[in-house]
């Protein structure tokens, strides 16, 4: 099958949960013998650069990026406003990218146009006018739940109704979409129902972000000293800021009260320089680290504070394939079919969450039970292999309809 695979951003190198998300997707159709081209957006934020992709994945992929600068613009963003365009959608649109699909189309033939995220669906016009393939949306998050939980969270009164006007308009535009594709490949079950919800025709299923469980390699040695807690995410998103200075707070006084030599370690790209300077006891703050999986396993357990999120966290899975046991809010964990307190643990208060900490940081065996049970978890449901024939069989019965 050619796959004609349209990316938000660069896929590789994969250093956030959309790149993985769409990198192991490509990997996982190469590696099942389907042909994939990857035409990305390459943005101020985050750019293509050929140098640090590797040849066999050039080759394979034929990887191409159109440069957009998609940096807000106060004044389209104003007229956005009054014309009821989306300016979290619109900005993603480029003549440049329209004109280098146009081509791209006219000269080759695909089999599935695969979006990857709400952010490239501008282009749906210009697919339907140059090709009768199906059109498949990957949607990686619900856009608007986010915006809406951030709008239900914001303290400030003048922001709030201003949030809230941007969530309902992205809302109607997430839903209108849902007609004009072939096809929903949902992040997690709950995404899909969501959508099937809203009373649409178009086929919606399931596809989970996935791994290849052999390279996550767990490491079994027991640390001495202190349990060390770890957060790793990308700190220049709104609900992952929240959910530390959350944790900061209101969770990590309460733990200290019971278990004053504990240690609580954050890393993330972007990471506010607020929160670098800010000095708490047992806390250690960093930005960006060079290898994620290494700054992961070298530490026992991961803590995911989140209130404001939707679709799936990619750093649950792969903390998750690395044998660490979880501790997170149920939000941070949608999109995850966990067993809470058997593969995970579900903190809905300040007072749950510290309460679980200092239980790991008590019981090695304990935190030994639950990684076991978390990197089974990943095995069985959240493998490469499997997702990929999924999804695979969705762009089928696409076909045939």
């Amino acid at each position: 099958m050619r796959i004609l695979q349209l990316c938000n951003k660069p896929p590789y190198p994969p250093i956030d949960g959309g790149s993985k998300a769409m990198h192991n997707l490509t990997r996982g159709l190469l590696a099942a013998g389907h042909t994939v081209k990857v035409l990305c957006i390459s943005t101020p934020k985050n750019s293509l650069d050929l140098e640090t992709i590797p040849k066999d994945y050039q080759e394979k992929t034929r990887i191409e990026g159109v440069y957009v600068d998609t940096s807000v613009n106060i004044v389209d963003a104003f007229t956005d406003l009054l014309t009821a365009d989306n300016y979290n959608i619109s900005r993603f649109f480029s003549p440049d990218v329209d004109i280098r699909l146009i081509r791209l189309l006219t000269e080759e033939k695909f089999d599935i146009i695969h979006l990857e995220s709400l952010f490239m669906t501008p282009y749906i016009p210009t697919i339907r006018r140059y090709t009768n393939s199906p059109i498949v949306l990957r949607s990686h998050n619900l856009e608007h739940v986010i915006q809406d939980r951030i709008a239900t969270g914001e303290k400030n009164i003048l922001k709030r109704p201003y949030r809230k006007f941007l969530a309902k308009q992205l809302h109607d535009y997430e839903m209108s979409i849902l007609d004009r594709v072939d096809g929903v490949a949902a992040i997690s079950p709950s995404d899909a129902e969501h959508f099937l919800e809203h009373g649409t025709r178009t086929p919606v299923t399931t596809i989970p972000f996935a791994v290849e469980p052999g390279e996550y390699k767990t490491d079994t040695k027991h640390k001495e000293g202190p349990t060390i807690f770890f957060h790793l995410g990308s700190m220049d998103w709104l609900p992952n800021v929240e959910g530390i200075q959350w944790l900061l707070d209101e969770v990590w006084p309460k733990v200290l009260k019971k278990r004053p030599n504990a240690q609580l370690h954050l890393a993330g790209n972007k990471m506010p320089e607020e929160l670098l300077k800010r000095e708490m006891p047992g806390v250690q703050i960093r930005g960006r680290v060079k290898n994620a999986l290494n700054y992961m396993r070298s530490r026992h357990v991961m803590v995911v504070p989140l209130f404001s999120a939707g679709g799936m966290r990619v750093k649950i899975i792969e903390g998750m394939a690395l044998g660490k046991p979880v501790i997170s809010t149920p939000i941070g964990a949608e999109g995850i079919e966990y067993t809470a307190g058997l593969n995970i643990l579900i903190a809905h208060t300040a007072t749950e969450f510290a309460a679980h900490i200092v239980a790991l940081d008590e019981s090695t065996e304990y935190r030994d039970l639950l990684g076991i049970e978390a990197r089974k978890l990943v095995e069985a449901s959240y493998s490469d292999t499997r997702i990929v024939e999924d999804l695979v069989a969705f762009y089928e019965r696409l076909r045939k309809r």
